[in-house]
């Protein structure tokens, strides 16, 4: 497969983390971002140039738009954005989350999303190729209680993917991904130990990463899942 260059979000840990394990492995160029300085400061150590790792908060546009004009006059136009960071509520009903809680979690699982794809993508249709991954969730075409924020926020995930996918000038790709259920700090959040029984994130990657990089115009605008 030839060198590409990708943009990965939330690379500092879980999902995003190991991705960027398997995507350097593959020989491409890998830029991310995460919000913990010591977990950028340990990629940066471990992964030199070409590669490139920044603290950057998803939510904040205006730093989005810092990282991505330098990524962008330093690198070029990214051939393939993955959209990882996201954060989980607290379980609880819905009418125990606080208001802060749930503005934290929509400024990062939406916000932060639309944040990177409007300085990113630009580029990219004017480019006209490109693939953008936004990961969902099984919560995001389902639900369960106590989770009623993070579903919230990955279906709405699922309708800005199609309705960006309509957007998309043909040779490019948004697609919804679910990766299906991995042992993270996020899932352990959820389900306490039982997250235990489901594969962690480095065994995850080794199949999610070539799925991800065969991901194309003729999945425009699916609702994909990484499998097995």
């Amino acid at each position: 497969m030839s060198r590409r260059l990708i943009v990965v979000t939330g690379a500092t840990r879980g999902l995003g983390r190991a991705l960027v394990d398997r995507f350097v492995e593959g020989g491409h160029v890998v830029l991310g971002c995460g919000r913990s300085v010591g977990a950028i400061q340990d990629l940066r150590q471990r992964y030199g140039p070409p590669h490139g790792f920044m603290v950057v908060d998803v939510a904040d546009d205006h730093a989005v738009s810092v990282w991505a004009g330098g990524v962008l006059s330093e690198y070029g136009v990214p051939d393939l954005v993955v959209n990882n960071a996201a954060l989980i509520n607290r379980n609880a009903p819905l009418w125990q989350i606080s208001a802060e809680e749930m503005r934290s979690i929509v400024a990062v699982n939406i916000e932060g999303v639309v944040n990177v794809i409007r300085r990113f993508v630009p580029a990219m249709v004017a480019r006209r190729s490109g693939v953008i991954v936004n990961l969902s969730s099984g919560w995001g075409r389902s639900t369960a209680p106590e989770v009623a924020p993070y579903c919230a926020t990955k279906w709405a995930i699922e309708g800005l993917t199609k309705a960006l996918a309509q957007e998309l000038p043909k040779g490019m790709a948004a697609v919804a991904l679910n990766p299906g259920i991995i042992d993270t700090a996020m899932l352990r959040s959820a389900f306490g130990d039982g997250a235990a029984n489901y594969p962690d994130p480095d065994a995850w990657s080794r199949q999610a990463a070539p799925y991800i990089l065969g991901l194309g115009p003729r999945e425009n605008g699916k609702s994909a899942t990484v499998p097995g």
